[in-house]
C-alpha cells in the first residue's frame, strides 16, 4: 500500500524533530552528569563547578541564588586582612593588667598587621603599659603629664557637668584623649604617606571576652555599642573607615559647631549622636564583646536611672556595660527583674539569652577576686596579671626600653620615670 506524501513529510518531520530534541538534551544530561560526579568527588572540585551557577540555573528554571554568588566570593576576613587598620587606646590604666592582655589577644593578635597608638596620661599606673612589649606593631605612644584644659564658652553652653565624675573638665580631658589619638594618626599618615582603611577606638579599660570580629567593620558607617547610650549614643567603643572615625574622633573640634546648631547642656552621649548626626554620618549599634572594668561603686538593686554592673564571668555580648570580677549575685529572672526597671535609653543593658550576670557593686572589690577573674580569663591572661603584680623596676623599665625601640613615634617620659612612679 503506498503511503500518502503529505503523511512521509510530517514523519520525516517529526523523525527530524526527534533527532533534534535527541541533540540537545544529551549534552545537557552529560554535563550534568559530569558536574554530578565531579562534585562528589572533591570539595576542591565543588568550588570549580560552582562557577557554573548560571549554567545551573537555566536547567532548573531559576535565577542564581545569593548562595550561589557567594560561594566564590572572598571572606570578609580576607577582604580585612589587606586594609590599613589603626587601633587607637585611650584612657587612663588603673585596671590595665586585666583588660591590656585581652585587648592584646582579642583586637591587636586578631589583625596582627593592625597598628598600635596610644594615648594615655602619665599617672602611678602608667608603668602597666609595659605589657604592650609585645603588640605586633606599635606606630605612636602618648603618655603626657595631664593639664586643665580651658573651658570655652562654646563648651559650657553646649556640655553639662551633671553625671560627670569630674564635672565639665572631666568631659574635656576625655575628648582631648580621643581627638589626640587622631592627631597622632594623622601625623603617622603624612609621616609615612599612606592613609588608613580603619579606624579602630576602644578604651584601655575594656575587658574583651571575645574577639572583635570583621562584621563590626561595615563601609560608610559607624558602628558603637548598643545599650549604655545615656540618651544618646555609647562612646565607649567605635569602629569605621576614616571618613565616619575622622567626624566620630574630633570630640573637641566639633564642639563649636554643636554651639551654632544650638544644642545645650549635653553629655558624653549625648554630644557624640549629636556630632554624628550634623555631619551626616550613619551609625550601627551592635552588641560587641567587651565590657568596662570599674572601680566605683553603685548601688544595688539599680534604681531606674542606676548603672547595672556586670560580672565578668557574664557570656556576653556586654557592649561596654561597666563591670568587675565577682561571684554573680544576680542570674536568670532576677536580671529580668533588675534591667527591666531600668530606662531603656540610659544604663539599660542588652540581657537576652543569659548574657548577663549581676554583681553587688555597692562596696569594694570582693575578697578573692583575683581567683575569681583568672578561672574567667584563663592561663594565659591570669599569667600576665601575675607578671604585672610582681614587676620589679628594672624589669619594667626593659621592656619600656624595648617597646621604645620598637615605636615609629614615641611621645613620653623616659622609661625611668614611668616606671619609678609606680613601682
Amino acid at each position: 500500500m503506498v503511503k500518502s506524501p503529505k503523511r512521509l513529510i510530517t514523519m520525516r518531520l517529526v523523525s527530524d524533530l526527534d533527532w533534534r530534541i535527541l541533540l540537545l538534551i544529551v549534552p545537557c544530561f552529560s554535563l550534568l552528569i559530569f558536574f554530578s560526579i565531579s562534585s562528589a568527588a572533591t570539595a576542591a572540585t565543588l568550588n570549580t563547578i560552582s562557577s557554573f551557577a548560571p549554567l545551573k540555573s537555566f536547567f532548573s528554571n531559576r535565577t542564581p541564588q545569593r548562595s550561589d554568588i557567594l560561594l566564590n566570593s572572598p571572606s570578609p576576613p580576607a577582604r580585612l586582612n589587606g586594609s590599613r587598620i589603626a587601633v587607637c587606646l585611650v584612657g587612663g590604666a588603673r585596671r590595665f593588667e586585666l583588660t591590656g592582655p585581652s585587648i592584646m589577644e582579642k583586637i591587636l593578635n586578631e589583625y596582627p598587621n593592625s597598628d598600635l597608638f596610644l594615648h594615655s596620661p602619665l599617672d602611678l599606673n602608667a608603668f602597666k603599659f609595659s605589657l604592650l612589649k609585645t603588640a605586633p606593631r606599635i606606630a605612636a605612644i602618648r603618655i603626657f603629664q595631664p593639664k586643665p584644659i580651658p573651658e570655652t564658652e562654646p563648651q559650657l553652653r553646649v556640655l553639662t557637668a551633671r553625671n560627670s565624675p569630674n564635672g565639665i573638665q572631666g568631659l574635656l580631658q576625655y575628648f582631648n584623649l580621643v581627638e589626640g589619638c587622631l592627631t597622632m594618626i594623622k601625623a603617622y599618615q603624612k609621616d609615612k604617606n599612606f592613609t588608613y582603611d580603619w579606624i579602630v577606638r576602644t578604651r584601655v579599660d575594656g575587658y574583651w571576652n571575645a574577639p572583635l570580629g570583621p562584621e563590626y567593620f561595615v563601609p560608610g558607617k559607624y558602628v558603637v555599642p548598643a545599650g549604655s547610650n545615656y540618651g544618646g549614643l555609647n562612646d565607649r567603643f567605635g569602629v569605621g573607615d576614616l571618613n565616619t572615625s575622622t567626624v566620630a574622633l574630633s570630640r573637641l573640634a566639633l564642639v563649636p559647631q554643636l554651639d551654632s546648631s544650638g544644642f545645650r547642656q549635653l553629655n558624653s552621649e549625648t554630644a557624640f549622636r549629636a556630632q554624628l548626626t550634623t555631619q551626616g554620618i550613619p551609625y550601627l549599634t551592635k552588641r560587641i564583646p567587651f565590657c568596662v572594668v570599674s572601680d566605683r561603686r553603685y548601688e544595688f538593686p539599680p534604681a531606674r536611672f542606676g548603672v547595672p554592673v556586670a560580672a565578668m564571668s557574664s557570656p556576653g555580648p556586654l557592649s561596654g556595660a561597666k563591670c568587675r570580677p565577682c561571684e554573680p549575685v544576680c542570674q536568670g529572672p532576677c536580671v529580668a527583674d533588675v534591667i527591666g526597671s531600668l530606662i531603656k535609653g540610659w544604663s539599660w543593658t542588652d540581657w537576652a539569652n543569659g548574657s548577663l550576670q549581676l554583681c553587688d557593686a555597692h562596696g569594694e572589690w570582693e575578697k578573692g577576686w583575683e581567683k575569681r577573674f583568672d578561672r574567667v580569663a584563663g592561663s594565659k591572661l591570669a599569667r600576665a596579671r601575675k607578671r604585672v603584680g610582681a614587676l620589679r623596676l628594672k624589669d619594667c623599665v626593659k621592656d619600656f626600653e624595648e617597646m621604645r625601640n620598637r615605636t615609629s613615634n614615641w611621645d613620653a617620659p623616659t622609661a625611668s620615670e614611668i616606671c619609678k612612679l609606680g613601682l
